[in-house]
C-alpha cells in the first residue's frame, strides 16, 4: 500500500503536555491542525500552551503561513482524523487504551494516512494489534517540549512497511526534527534507556541522602550535559583517550566498570523519598511559575542550539 509523503493536515489525539508540543510544531510549520481530547478543558489548556511556545517558535522561525488560527478542536475521534494526511497519538501510556484508541483511529483514517504513536516504551506491535492497516502504524516518540527538541525516535512493528518508516522519518524531517529509526522493538527505546538508567542513580543520591535534587541538576548541568549538548558520550570518551581514542580510553578506564558503583535497580519509592524529591524541586522552583520556567527554558535551548550550530560552523563540522 502507498503512504503519504507530503502532508497538509496534521491530527493530534490526546493535547496534554506533549500532544500541545506536537500541535505547537505543526502549526510553527504552516500546517492545518486538528486536536481531540476528552479531558474536560482540554481545548482552552491546548490553546494557553500553544499561546506560551509560539514566542519560541517565533524566534526560531516560522513557515509561511503558520498560525496558531489553523488549529481546529473537535468532538471526537472520527472527526479528527478523518482529513488528516498524518495522525500523532499521544494519549496515556496505557496498553489497554491505546489499542481501543487505534482500532476506532485506523477504522476513520484515511488509507494512506499514517499513523503514529508517541508512546515512550510501550512496543507498537501490541498496542497496534488490533489497527486496520497495522502496515502505516509506526512510533515517534518526541522529546519534551517537542516543538524545539529535534529528536524523534521512529519504530516500527512486526507488520509497519519499510515504506512508512521512509514516509514517516521524511515527515517529521520536514517538520524541522531529527529522525532516529530505532531498527529493533525494545521497551523504552533508546534514549529513555539511558535516562532512565541517570534517573534511577539520582533517586538512590537522593535516598541515600548524598546530594540534594539541585546539587545533582548541578553535577549534570555544569559537567557532563554541557559536552551532551554537542558531542554525546562515546565521542566525548574517545577525545578523553587522548591520541590513542577510544582503544586507550577502554582500556584505561574499562576495569571501573566492574566497580560497584552505580546501582542498577530503582530504590523503593518510599513516601520519604518522594518527600525529599518534591521537597528539593520546590527549592529548586522558589518563587518562579511552571509558565516562567518553561520560557526560561525555551530560551536556553535555543541559545545552545545556536551556539553549537555557530561552532560547527566555524570548525565545518
Amino acid at each position: 500500500m502507498s503512504v503519504i509523503t507530503k502532508i497538509r493536515t496534521f491530527a493530534a489525539l490526546g493535547v496534554g503536555v506533549i500532544g500541545s508540543g506536537w500541535v505547537a510544531r505543526a502549526l510553527a510549520h504552516g500546517l492545518d491542525v486538528i486536536a481531540w481530547d476528552p479531558a474536560p478543558g482540554a481545548e482552552a489548556q491546548l490553546r494557553d500552551r500553544v499561546a506560551n511556545a509560539w514566542p519560541a517558535l517565533q524566534r526560531l522561525g516560522l513557515a509561511d503561513g503558520a498560525s496558531t488560527e489553523r488549529l481546529r478542536f473537535v468532538a471526537t475521534v472520527e472527526d479528527c482524523v478523518r482529513q488528516a494526511d498524518f495522525i500523532q497519538e499521544s494519549a496515556p501510556e496505557r496498553e489497554d487504551l491505546k489499542l481501543a484508541l487505534h482500532a476506532r483511529i485506523s477504522a476513520a483514517a484515511k488509507p494512506d494516512a499514517i499513523i503514529a504513536s508517541s508512546t515512550s516504551g510501550l512496543l507498537p506491535s501490541d498496542f497496534y494489534a488490533n489497527a486496520i492497516g497495522p502496515e502505516r502504524c509506526v512510533v515517534g516518540h518526541p522529546f519534551n517540549p517537542v516543538y524545539l527538541l529535534p529528536l524523534v525516535e521512529v519504530v516500527g512493528g512486526e507488520l509497519t512497511s519499510p515504506e512508512t518508516i521512509a514516509a514517516a522519518m521524511q515527515i517529521y524531517g520536514a517538520l524541522g526534527m531529527r529522525p532516529l529509526h530505532v531498527r529493533k522493538e525494545i521497551p523504552g527505546f533508546i534514549a529513555d534507556r539511558l535516562l532512565e538508567a541517570v534517573w534511577r542513580e539520582a533517586l538512590h543520591l537522593v535516598n541515600d541522602g548524598v546530594a540534594t535534587t539541585g546539587e545533582i541538576d548541578d553535577a549534570i548541568r555544569f559537567g557532563a550535559g554541557i559536552r551532551w549538548s554537542f558531542m554525546g558520550s562515546f565521542l566525548t570518551y574517545t577525545l578523553a583517550g587522548g591520541n590513542a581514542g577510544m582503544r586507550h580510553f577502554m582500556a584505561q578506564f574499562g576495569p571501573a566498570l566492574e566497580l560497584p558503583w552505580t546501582k542498577l535497580v530503582a530504590p523503593k519509592l518510599t513516601e520519604a523519598l518522594i518527600d525529599r524529591v518534591v521537597d528539593g524541586t520546590t527549592a529548586q522552583l522558589g518563587s518562579h511559575s511552571i509558565e516562567q520556567l518553561e520560557r526560561y527554558r525555551d530560551d536556553a535551548i535555543l541559545s545552545v542550539m545556536a551556539a553549537v550550530e555557530a561552532a560547527k560552523a566555524r570548525h565545518g563540522l
